[in-house]
């Protein structure tokens, strides 16, 4: 189980990774980091929501609960309770980060714009800070 305190130790640590990367013209990795630190936040508001003390992590912890076992955006963020307030005040931040995919990790480098990666940083940052 990850604690909840741990997970936005992290989620802020790989918001932080990310703008080295941006900084460093490494678009893609930081575009990548910024989607996952996002997940990290959203399953963070998932246990305060639900009033856990942490988040499952091994398959056996996550028998139960398989529904949570995802990392698409959108359905963690449903199951944050907050998805309306998200998607009233930060939609266009939302909008950007959404279209995040895990698997971006496999794509070819050099198909991210650095418009693209201040765009991602910004929308991550924001969203952290509302979660």
């Amino acid at each position: 189980m990850l604690e909840k305190k741990e997970i936005r130790k992290i989620a802020k640590a790989r918001l932080k990774d990310a703008e080295v990367l941006v900084a460093s013209r490494r678009y893609e990795g930081a575009i990548y980091l910024c989607g996952y630190a996002v997940e990290l936040g959203l399953k963070a508001r998932i246990c305060k929501t639900l009033k856990w003390s942490g988040f499952p992590s091994t398959n056996n912890e996550f028998k139960d609960y398989r529904s949570f076992k995802t990392h698409n955006l959108d359905v963690l963020l449903h199951l944050t309770g907050v998805e309306t307030k998200i998607k009233g005040e930060l939609l266009a931040e939302w909008s950007i980060v959404a279209e995040w995919d895990p698997e971006s990790r496999y794509n070819p480098i050099g198909n991210v714009s650095q418009s693209d990666a201040h765009s991602m940083l910004h929308s991550a940052s924001s969203l952290l800070a509302k979660l």
